[in-house]
């Protein structure tokens, strides 16, 4: 996460334990993908605690390079098209399933080309002013923006489930905050609220088996 080690870490372990949870409420093979991003998110957050030590132990070196990389290919191709497929997996209505498939049509697209950028060009990571930065030789367009919001926002605000809707405003409070405030190391800090964001996960999963159960959801 974009403060220390020790925030990336901590972020990791509680995630990782809302992750194992929200799998033990999960109901088949359509529900999994959602139960499981809290543990994606982990290890995620587990990659950039990494990073933390090895920029203040040796920065420049391999192992930074390594895992700069493997932040951005979760950060940036992975998740434009896991989210909408999570979301899709799950969604009993026609229509917004379509809105869906326009959204994973946009992430599949911004993931392959973000891809192509992340291992063409060269990529660099340091701690400025407390937060790491992601150097690229690149810088997105306002297309990519926007078919990267789609994929990983709209998706999900497209739902019938209000737990998921819920999930998809606190992910783009998330964006606006990293963008307004955090420009600079963006990757970082929107990946932190995205993590966050794991515990309405929980709260979608501890919802439905609720109402199964016939009890009250409130």
């Amino acid at each position: 996460m974009c403060f220390s080690a020790t925030a990336s870490f901590v972020t990791a372990g509680v995630t990782g334990a809302i992750g194992i949870a929200a799998l033990t409420r999960a109901r088949g093979v359509r529900e999994m993908p959602l139960a499981a991003t809290p543990l994606l998110f982990a290890i995620q957050q587990g990659i950039e605690g990494l990073l933390w030590l090895d920029l203040s132990a040796a920065p420049g070196g391999a192992t930074a390079d390594t895992l700069t990389y493997l932040f951005l290919l979760i950060a940036e191709v992975f998740w434009p098209v896991y989210a909408p497929v999570a979301v899709l997996l799950i969604e009993p209505d026609r229509r917004r399933r379509l809105g869906m498939l326009v959204c994973l049509a946009a992430g599949i697209g911004v993931g392959a080309y973000l891809r192509w950028l992340v291992l063409a060009r060269p990529h660099d990571a340091a701690i400025i002013d407390g937060h790491i930065v992601y150097l690229t030789a690149y810088s997105h367009s306002d297309m990519v923006t926007v078919a990267y919001f789609l994929a990983t926002v709209l998706a999900l605000l497209l739902s019938s489930h209000r737990t998921v809707i819920g999930l998809g405003a606190v992910i783009l409070a998330g964006y606006a905050v990293s963008y307004f405030f955090y420009w600079q190391a963006f990757v970082s800090v929107w990946c932190f609220f995205a993590a966050a964001a794991s515990v309405a996960i929980l709260g979608h999963f501890q919802y439905a088996r609720r109402l199964e159960a016939g009890l009250n959801p409130a």
